[in-house]
């Protein structure tokens, strides 16, 4: 068990590593659409690449939304195999929002012998959730 300071000092430890092997400027927030987001994430459990469609008024969400679903059969035959489509999905602040993420589980920001693997994992989900977007970019902000 890592106490709290600890688990901070590994998680830190694991993001300045993994900028340093894969120097890349990702979208993450700058997609140019508000509040739709890809996200890194990665815990004690599993790590994930995330696409979320935050609120902005459940109107606004569902129907950028409804663009997502009307490209998933894409978005899996081309890019991402194992991508899953939440509508509803909710954070730990309770927010709602709608998510599409691919996860990688028996993996732990605790163990460094998962880190390189999980690493690859991050960037090339990232790589082809990009790679989606820019190719469907005008279909998502019109």
């Amino acid at each position: 068990m890592f106490s709290k300071e600890e688990s901070k000092q590994l998680r830190e430890e694991f993001w300045i590593a993994f900028r340093k092997s894969f120097p890349k400027n990702w979208i993450l927030y700058d997609t140019k659409i508000k509040d739709f987001t890809f996200k890194f994430y990665f815990d004690t459990k599993k790590a994930m690449v995330t696409l979320d469609v935050e609120p902005q008024g459940l109107e606004k969400r569902m129907e950028l939304w409804e663009k997502l679903v009307s490209l998933k059969s894409i978005l899996i035959s081309d890019y991402l195999p194992n991508a899953v489509f939440e509508d509803y999905f909710v954070l730990d602040n309770q927010k709602e929002i709608s998510r599409i993420y691919v996860d990688k589980v028996n993996v732990s920001i605790h163990n460094k012998n998962t880190w390189r693997e999980t690493m690859e994992f991050l960037k090339e989900n990232m790589i082809q959730f990009e790679a989606f977007f820019e190719e469907y970019e005008d279909i998502l902000k019109g």
